[in-house]
This record gives structure tokens, C-alpha cells and sequence, in this order.
């Protein structure tokens, strides 16, 4: 388990002694191509680690509540595979989720890894949660700034011609 959380951006870093720690707290988890792991909107306290196939995050406009022009349904709009994290701002706070997550593979395996257990291990290894949490945060704001970037896209895309 140790070579998959090396790959993981949020334990750059982290010796082996670390990574091991990290190991404990994680459990395996499998999905079939199709299946929900979470859907948008819902309460949050596990983020997801992919150690084989691939996840599909998707959003679904119809979550506004609005009608005008019609939800053409839920948008993917990331596709994540082995070694790619998700749902990390579940150990930040815990809000609802942002976007759902779907298998799109089979079979896909995942690391799950509960908010608590992480803090815990946080609080009792403080160069290990420092590490840990600027990752996150350094992770965050990465993607961020790629939305950001979208918005602005949008946003040009959608003014109107110049005279």
C-alpha cells in the first residue's frame, strides 16, 4: 500500500515511517463500473484514494434548481485515476460534497480515508499533520485556480461581439 500513497501528492514528502501510519488508516474499498460512490450535495467525512480503475467527479446543474434552460443531466467534468485523490475537503471541514463521484471502470479499487482518523493522526504526529496539510491546502488551491481558469472562460465566451 506503501508505493500507491508515495504516488499521492497530498504525502509528498512523508518518509516511510509516515507512510506507514498513513497505511493504518486506510481501507479498501471496491466499486463496479456504474456505481455511485457519493453524490453531490451530501455530507462529507472520507476522502478517496484510486489504487485501480478510474472515477468519474461529475456535476449536475440541476442542484440550482433551475429550470430555464433545462439540466442536460450530471456533467462530468474530471476524470481521476491510480494514484489521484478526491474528495480531500472533506478532511478541511465538513460541508457537503461539491460534486458527485461514479466508477466508470471495473473493477475499481479505492483507498477511503475517514476525516476523523486522519485529524487524529494529525494531532498525535505534528510533523506529520503539518506535511499533511499544507499538501491539501497546496492541492486545493491548484485546483482552485484550474476553476478559476474556467470561470474566466466562460465568462468570455459568453460576452457578446464587439461593435
Amino acid at each position: 500500500m506503501k508505493h500507491i500513497l508515495r504516488q499521492v501528492d497530498i504525502f509528498y514528502d512523508l518518509n516511510d515511517a509516515q507512510l506507514e501510519r498513513i497505511a493504518t488508516i486506510c481501507q479498501p474499498v471496491s466499486y463496479d463500473a456504474g456505481e455511485l460512490i457519493f453524490q453531490e450535495n451530501t455530507a462529507s467525512d472520507e476522502m478517496y484514494i484510486v489504487v485501480q480503475g478510474a472515477v468519474e467527479i461529475q456535476v449536475d446543474p440541476a442542484i440550482l434548481g433551475l429550470d430555464n434552460p433545462p439540466s442536460p443531466g450530471p456533467t462530468t467534468i474530471a476524470t481521476l485515476h491510480k494514484g489521484q485523490v478526491f474528495g480531500e475537503v472533506a478532511l478541511v471541514d465538513r460541508g457537503l460534497r461539491s460534486a458527485a463521484a461514479r466508477c466508470t471502470a471495473r473493477p475499481t479499487q479505492l483507498l477511503v480515508i475517514k476525516r476523523e482518523n486522519l485529524i487524529r493522526l494529525c494531532e498525535d504526529d505534528y510533523q506529520l499533520g503539518y506535511q499533511v496539510m499544507r499538501n491539501i491546502a497546496a492541492a486545493l488551491a491548484f485546483k482552485i485556480r484550474g476553476a478559476d481558469l474556467t470561470v474566466r472562460e466562460q465568462l468570455l465566451w459568453r460576452r457578446p461581439p464587439f461593435d
